[in-house]
């Protein structure tokens, strides 16, 4: 992260036009039009179809059942409509297709440029025809500046509200150094900048695994207690479990998104629906690993061990987790330390964190302030008015100094405890240590909903379109990037948000990374399967993922998972970018795929947080459950036979490649376990089974479930459920009958070291 670093970049001015240049067409109001009826004659669709693909919508999609589907044509104009194109009519069609060509002719330079390193790269300059044009690279850091080659390439001109507008061609060096650059040209006066930014051809952080594979665990961080925890798992938890599993060979902890919620209960359990993706929760900090702490007068101690006291009882809870006990009373502890006098050099540190987190951390930190008294749906947070940057919310900014500052402080603690987190797993012997996970959005009433609606399209939601599991679609509810303003804002807060999760991290998992390459997007109103798929620079954002992490020193793991075109898995693995490998998932035809043909680029395991367990799921505990919850489209019966055919190939391929004794069992009985009742241990026996058989793939890096581990059965997180349905995110770590497991007892747990020992024996013994 740099000294520049900020969560809100607010929308640039348009770079400096060559003199007679017309501004472009203003655009609409964000969802001034796309929820609203369509009206008028009925339009051309051949123009419709013309204009969405100008703009990257896509006019159809391959379904679940492999066959094409149409986007309506109501909903295509609803899609350009939170764009902000207008297309109600050929009319509107007709003025914005001439925009669309335009468009890059009213511009000295394109908004932003991303290239790779080492490649051939050119930048088109727009100036008055026949004047002369240069074009400059003023590095990252004051390195210096650049020259630009002006190429031999001949235009044709475009008149542009009558002015002849002709386009200059610039050769970009090649040996130009990664990093974050700009842009600057100039004609007869007339000056204009964009971002430069050269990324990696191909990320390398990953080859180390090529030649020594590793493993680790993975968690739901709020779910793993200690016996010193306040009923919830913390960062010094995610210390001590990088330690443990450091020590038995594991090179990394993959945990939950930790992005940051509410500022103030009630929050929402789901850590894949955050206020923020850049920030993290405070839920999580471990109140008595703060320096402070040892400074409190003794009545203010008293009163913190009491809060302490009224939330440890928490931790035996072994059937549901209370965050908003925990983060009530950890506010109140909070509360106490930050108005405790900081050393010098405590001060320091807190005052550089705040410098290099710049102008975003202060917006998120305001949010979090004004949140605390407002509800999610008051009108202040779409009120242009009370927009970010207006007197209205600036007046807020000075009048709730103290609660900003507040907010400010505890993200330095998470910070300075992710920080020791990460220590604490290199210190182990781990190569990467901790993997965070990011989510693929945030919510509509979110803190980044608010500080970055110009680069947001609120008019819509990200989702997906139907498919055998949901045959409704998906309606996430979270807006999406909006491409071009992304774009026009330099990618900045794409930026600044990667920047801040890898700045502790050896790793990042993006959850849904194919939608770097394409979102649904469902506007205000429709169903989720009547949305269509919206087109982003995946070359720009890919190109500045892996320049952060390359920057990190951080792998970078792509959830693949789900519907892609095929050729964007051979895109990602060309860029160094992992895929994803679930062992339920992975067939060649009606057969579970051999080991060894899975992906070497991969991070294979053998379930998911979208998973039962793998003792709940050879028992058949989902089905029973989705049975009981009535999200089953056919009897239970149907539904567990199939299940255990299923079930029965992959154990009939553990017994042909001798991992299974002949006629095992797979089950540990229970509720209609797919194999009986079985020898004693035949479960725990199955599941080492199967993660012994992943160690027989060539995928680089292979993960091990905590549940797994310890024999938890239940399901974190059942797809197509409320929480009046399901504890969805909130079921603490426990063993198989249930009750809780602590972090401090797994040393001597046998299931968990003979299965961490047994993975560990098979890669590197």
């Amino acid at each position: 992260m740099t000294a520049s670093d900020q969560q809100h970049a607010p929308r640039p001015a348009m770079p400096a036009d060559p003199p007679g240049f017309v501004p472009a067409a203003g655009e609409s109001a964000p969802g001034s039009a796309a929820g609203g009826p369509v009206t008028g004659a009925p339009v051309d669709p051949h123009l419709l179809q013309q204009l969405a693909d100008a703009h990257g919508v896509g006019t159809s999609f391959q379904g679940w059942d492999g066959l094409p589907h149409s986007v309506a044509e109501e909903t295509l104009i609803k899609v350009l409509a939170a764009l902000g194109v207008q297309a109600h009519t050929n009319q509107h069609i007709q003025e914005a297709l001439a925009e669309a060509a335009l468009a890059p002719w009213r511009r000295m330079l394109p908004p932003a440029v991303v290239i790779q390193q080492g490649e051939p790269a050119q930048v088109p300059v727009h100036v008055r025809e026949g004047a002369a044009a240069s074009l400059a690279i003023s590095l990252e850091g004051g390195a210096g500046t650049r020259e630009a080659e002006q190429q031999d390439v001949w235009v044709q001109p475009v008149d542009v509200d009558g002015v002849s507008v002709g386009r200059a061609t610039f050769a970009l060096p090649q040996d130009l150094p990664l990093g974050w650059h700009t842009l600057v040209a100039e004609s007869e006066g007339t000056t204009a900048s964009a971002t430069l930014v050269v990324a990696p051809a191909r990320l390398e952080t990953a080859k180390e695994l090529e030649k020594r594979r590793g493993w680790g665990l993975a968690t739901q961080l709020y779910s793993v207690r200690s016996k010193r925890s306040w009923g919830i798992g913390d960062f010094s938890n995610l210390a001590d479990l990088a330690a443990l599993s450091g020590a038995r060979g594991a090179d990394y902890v993959l945990v939950n998104p930790l992005h940051a919620a509410e500022p103030v209960p009630p929050v929402q359990p789901s850590p894949y629906s955050p206020s923020t993706r850049r920030f993290f929760n405070p839920l999580y900090i471990r109140i008595e690993a703060i320096p402070e702490l040892a400074y409190l007068k003794p009545r203010k101690r008293a009163q913190l061990e009491k809060l302490h006291e009224e939330v440890a009882g928490l931790n035996k809870d072994g059937g549901r987790l209370d965050r908003n006990s925990v983060y009530a009373a950890k506010l109140q502890a909070l509360e106490l330390l930050y108005h405790t006098r900081r050393s010098p050099a405590r001060q320091a540190a807190f005052d550089e964190f705040c410098r290099i987190s710049g102008s975003g951390l202060d917006d998120f930190a305001l949010w979090s302030a004004i949140r605390e008294d407002l509800a999610p749906d008051d009108p202040l947070w779409t009120d242009p008015a009370t927009a970010l940057g207006t007197p209205e919310a600036e007046a807020l900014r000075e009048k709730l100094a103290d609660r900003i500052g507040f907010h400010r402080w505890l993200q330095w603690i998470c910070d300075e405890q992710l920080e020791n987190a990460q220590q604490a797993a290199l210190r182990s012997g781990m190569r990467l240590g901790v993997v965070h996970d990011l989510a693929v959005g945030v919510d509509h009433s979110s803190a980044d909903a608010w500080t970055l609606r110009n680069v947001l399209a609120p008019a819509t939601s990200v989702g997906a379109p139907p498919d055998m599991y949901n045959q409704q679609g998906q309606d996430w509810g979270q807006p999406p990037w909006h491409p071009v303003r992304l774009a026009e804002a330099g990618y900045q807060p794409f930026r600044n948000m990667l920047a801040t999760v890898l700045r502790h991290a050896g790793g990042i998992r993006v959850d849904h990374i194919l939608g770097l390459f394409r979102l649904w997007w469902i506007p205000v109103g429709n169903a989720p399967g009547d949305g269509a798929y919206v087109r982003y620079d995946h070359e720009a954002l890919i190109g500045i993922l892996a320049l952060e992490a390359h920057r990190a020193g951080a792998v970078v793991i792509g959830e693949d998972l789900g519907t892609f075109e095929p050729w964007v898995r051979d895109y990602l693995a060309a860029r160094g970018i992992m895929g994803t490998s679930i062992l339920w998932f992975e067939y060649d035809g009606d057969s579970p795929l051999a080991p060894e043909k899975y992906r070497t680029q991969a991070l294979a395991s053998v379930n998911t947080h979208d998973l039962p367990p793998t003792a709940g799921y050879l028992a058949g505990d989902h089905v029973a459950l989705r049975s009981r919850l009535g999200l089953l489209e056919r009897s239970e019966a149907e539904e567990r036979a199939e299940h255990n055919a299923s079930l029965e190939k992959m154990l009939a391929m553990l017994r042909e490649r001798g991992y299974l004794p002949e006629g095992a069992a797979g089950g540990s009985g229970g509720s209609g376990g797919s194999g009986g009742p079985g020898p004693s241990g035949s479960e725990e026996r199955t599941i080492e089974a199967l993660h012994l058989l992943l160690t027989q793939t060539p995928s680089v890096l292979l993960g091990v479930a905590l549940v797994d581990a310890v024999g938890e059965r239940r399901v974190q997180n059942q797809p197509g459920t409320t929480e009046a349905l399901y504890p969805n995110w909130q079921v603490p770590l426990g063993g198989p009958d249930g009750s809780p497991v602590f972090l401090d007892d797994l040393p001597a747990n046998a299931r968990f070291n003979s299965l961490l020992a047994a993975v560990e024996e098979a890669l590197h013994g």
